[in-house]
């Protein structure tokens, strides 16, 4: 059991005070830090605390993976931790993107390799030969946009934007209201050439403009058309902005996850949020963002099938102050813990029986961990590794109410 250090990642759209001030740091910091990576991946692993030093955990899995990662997750995923842990602080949106199947995964990279392109190359689309499923729990309000929508509310809202030059297109999707409609308008306008984008898009934000200044009553889609002015305006004639128009506005409450399979389509829009995932970093962009997008092959993965109710809600755990998020991915769980000494509400301390490794993140108050003789305090903003070979770890609130995410495999 060990003090965790996570990789702190500074991308543009990310926040200068949300992972700030939950690690109790200065704020704002001196750059938008937009992930904190708590995981073993190659490209950033997190650091266990060994007294007066720090040490890779990837490099303590490579020496020792009997001791770090236990039998059963090596016998499923072999000498490497399946999952990575991370808090994601959104202050602008994310780019428009999808995640690679297992196979896909699998094929692109090796692909990629023979091709001779470097890893580290912008123009790389799978940096690693994994599927990336994840899920994200909202710490603060989150907004997303995610999956596409059931293809006839979809028609119902171009329609009510009243905009003549999207008539063709509402006849494409009204015609085939299905996953195949969907494919043929998102790929129609995905490969618009740059004349045609520039002239279709600024008609159908004056269409929003005109939509939102309509009688509320009648204003059904009004957080999807204020997305489509604010994505517009960041990224003017960026095909992505079109794209948006096709797919879920999701709001997450505190405490609310929702999980992606491979291939569906979305884009993160603001808020702070704990994320678990595979572990891998593919991504294939299709838009909102200067990086390298790659329209083929990112056409090639999407899954194209409506997502109905993206939020999941977790389920309690009988007797226990432990909340699980339910997903299909193997590689990893995700469960939220709640303390509060006194009983009232919920319990002061918690037992972890260990099956494998497992990450705690403490998001709220302090809490102790003790895992034989050993013991660990966590601080908000703070994380721990525990080892398959360590024994079983109790958490117990130090202030309260406090609580945890623990991070395991599935």
């Amino acid at each position: 059991m060990q003090l965790m250090q996570g990789a702190l990642r500074t991308y543009a759209w990310g926040s200068r005070t949300a992972i700030a001030e939950l690690c109790g740091r200065r704020v704002p910091s001196n750059h938008p830090e937009a992930e904190l990576w708590l995981g073993a991946h190659p490209a950033d692993p997190a650091r266990l605390v060994v007294g007066d030093r720090a040490v890779s955990l990837l490099d303590a899995i490579v020496a020792d993976p009997a001791t770090q990662l236990g039998e059963r997750a090596r016998a499923g995923f072999g000498d490497r931790l399946p999952f990575l842990l991370k808090l994601l602080a959104a202050e602008e949106a994310l780019s428009l993107q999808a995640h690679p199947s297992a196979e896909q995964a699998k094929e692109g990279f090796a692909r990629e390799e023979a091709a001779g392109i470097p890893l580290d190359s912008p123009e790389r689309n799978y940096r690693d030969d994994s599927h990336k499923p994840e899920l994200v729990v909202a710490l603060t309000r989150f907004e997303a946009l995610a999956g596409f929508r059931d293809p006839h509310r979809t028609v119902e809202l171009l329609r009510a934007l009243d905009v003549p030059a999207l008539d063709n297109y509402i006849g494409l999707l009204a015609g085939q209201p299905d996953s195949s409609g969907l494919r043929a308008l998102f790929t129609t306008w995905i490969t618009l050439p740059p004349p045609a984008l520039g002239a279709l898009l600024p008609q159908i934000l004056e269409g929003c403009v005109r939509y939102l200044s309509g009688p509320a009553t009648e204003r059904r889609y009004a957080r999807e058309v204020q997305t489509v002015l604010g994505l517009g305006e960041s990224y003017p004639g960026d095909a992505g902005v079109l794209a948006s128009l096709l797919l879920n506005r999701v709001t997450l409450e505190p405490g609310e996850g929702l999980y992606l399979d491979a291939g569906n389509l979305h884009a993160y829009l603001h808020g702070l949020a704990v994320e678990v995932m595979a572990n891998s970093d593919n991504v294939l962009r299709g838009g909102l963002t200067p990086k390298h997008v790659d329209v083929p092959e990112l056409l090639r993965v999407l899954d194209f099938e409506p997502l109905t109710g993206p939020i999941r809600m977790p389920a309690a755990q009988p007797g226990t102050p432990v909340l699980v998020y339910d997903t299909p991915a193997p590689e990893f769980s995700l469960s939220r813990i709640d303390l509060d000494e006194g009983g009232q509400s919920q319990p002061a301390s918690v037992n972890f029986e260990l099956a494998g490794p497992r990450i705690l993140l403490c998001t709220a108050g302090s809490v102790t961990l003790r895992s034989g003789d050993a013991t660990l305090e966590l601080a908000r903003g703070e994380a721990a590794w525990i080892a398959a070979a360590d024994p079983a770890v109790t958490a117990s609130a130090r202030s309260m109410p406090a609580q945890l995410f623990s991070a395991a495999v599935g």
